[in-house]
């Protein structure tokens, strides 16, 4: 049965995350799979005594790519969670020594500590508050391959055994020796967070087509702001245009009964990813976002809304942000806030609610979301900061197709969704009048009629002028009706 087969035979067929287009069937061989695997264990070798958890759905090429084509060649323990709503808590059980996971559930494990570290008493801040100076302090020195002085590694010291010990231990990384990340981009704030705890995290790029991966960080080369520098057997070049082409033994045979985009896509043995990037003076490839999802700004400039987004992100109390503004007079921005962690803050100021559709639309969570909106516009040119924004009455979800199963945002799909909501953002209008409904996973259907408020940042206009009014419709307030 072994010398039937052949190395070129069609493993998998791998469906894309349709974000900028409807899914194409990506044909995988199993030399593509083999190759990519062992290509990665070449930069960052797995032994048989490794834990490994497998808690992501296979159907995603990053879980097939450690679980089943690194699994199989190294031979480490795959272990799995009990039920999907334990996870989190059996990877604490199991310690991995390696991890890879969505920037989803790193940014999940920020929001857990920052609330944490809310909830603690007076001396508990302050132990996290030392600890965490240090961390970012021994970090950014590394960052920028810098020696750590001897006082800076005792004061390291104390901050493991006063805090990181005990935190990465209570988040299941006590025993992590590889940690990394992969399906979208991470902020560097959140890249910063977990290097600061002593946690070497690092990113992946890749896609479907090239079996998952094509770039890693290497221990002690690690720059938040890029992707790493390109697995052995790959090449990366780029375009004249900035498009990231990858040529490797894992790219994949071709579109399953597409040969149009087969054509289009793999063109003499380069893979044309529709990323635009450039590589920097360490070789190191960055990623700017999908070609498709590039902003011009107001004063011309690209500007990649990704960015932007992540930033936002990194307050434990939002967790998803769409970013708006291409050729567009200024930025604005749909916030979803976290209803647990908002919730909880507005339950200790006695404020009054009955569901997300509610406490969204509190003045006091307009003004506290506001805040944050600041704080992310910091150190941003003038034409890429947020001027307005509102509270969306739900989280983008995937189950509503607004986001992909890696929790990247459709952008086209949720633009067509809520475009009445965008009409409000750029005319002058203080209120969105929404009249919708909503569909739960038993089939029941709800109807929300409700006003969504729109706030002013007060920051990043190109200038004072805002897009005629007369030409925007009822400029008291925006009917929106799906």
């Amino acid at each position: 049965m072994i010398s039937e087969g052949h190395r070129d035979d069609v493993c998998l067929l791998f469906y894309t995350s349709g974000t900028t287009a409807l899914p194409k069937g990506a044909l995988l061989s199993h030399w593509n799979m083999l190759t990519m695997g062992r290509n990665l264990m070449a930069v960052d070798p797995c032994y048989e005594t490794d834990d490994f958890v497998s808690y992501l759905p296979f159907a995603w090429i990053g879980e097939q790519m450690m679980s089943i084509s690194c699994g199989l060649q190294v031979g480490y323990t795959l272990n799995f969670p009990e039920e999907p709503t334990t996870a989190r808590e059996d990877i604490r059980q199991i310690g991995p020594h390696v991890m890879f996971a969505p920037p989803r559930l790193y940014e999940g494990m920020t929001r857990q500590v920052q609330v944490k570290y809310m909830d603690s008493a007076w001396i508990k801040r302050r132990i996290y508050e030392f600890a965490t100076k240090v961390g970012y302090k021994v970090a950014n020195l590394r960052f920028e391959k810098k020696r750590v002085p001897l006082a800076w590694k005792v004061l390291q010291w104390l901050a493991y055994v006063g805090m990181q010990k005990k935190l990465k231990d209570h988040l299941g990384m006590s025993r992590l020796r590889h940690a990394y990340t992969g399906g979208a981009a991470m902020g560097p704030d959140h890249f910063r967070f977990f290097h600061a705890l002593g946690v070497n995290l690092k990113q992946i790029y890749g896609q479907t087509e090239l079996a998952g991966i094509s770039m890693v960080h290497r221990d002690g080369d690690v720059k938040f702001d890029t992707v790493g520098t390109p697995i052995p057997e790959t090449e990366v070049r780029i375009t004249e245009d900035g498009e990231i082409l990858s040529r490797s033994p894992s790219v994949f045979l071709g579109y399953y009964k597409n040969e149009e985009a087969t054509r289009k896509t793999l063109v003499e043995g380069w893979l044309y990813s529709g990323d635009r990037g450039f590589i920097d003076e360490d070789g190191h490839l960055v990623v700017f976002d999908r070609s498709k999802d590039v902003m011009t700004l107001c004063d011309g400039r690209p500007f990649s809304p990704q960015y932007l987004e992540t930033r936002l992100k990194f307050s434990p109390f939002i967790q998803e942000a769409w970013v708006i503004g291409d050729k567009r007079p200024f930025i604005t921005a749909v916030m979803c806030i976290d209803y647990s962690v908002a919730g909880k803050w507005a339950d200790e100021r006695k404020l009054n609610y009955t569901s997300y559709q509610e406490l969204s639309q509190k003045p006091e969570i307009h003004e506290l979301v506001r805040r944050q909106i600041q704080e992310a516009n910091k150190d941003l040119p003038v034409p890429a900061k947020i001027h307005r924004f509102v509270n969306l009455y739900k989280v983008f979800d995937a189950d509503d197709e607004e986001l992909t199963r890696t929790s990247k945002l459709k952008r086209t799909f949720v633009e067509n969704r809520y475009r009445m909501i965008l009409e409000g953002l750029y005319s002058e209008a203080k209120v969105v009048h929404m009249d919708t409904t909503i569909t739960y996973e038993d089939g029941r259907e709800q109807r929300i009629r409700l006003d969504l408020h729109i706030t002013d940042v007060q920051d990043g206009v190109c200038s004072g002028a805002l897009p005629d009014p007369s030409s925007q419709r009822n400029a008291s307030g925006i009917v929106a009706s799906t």
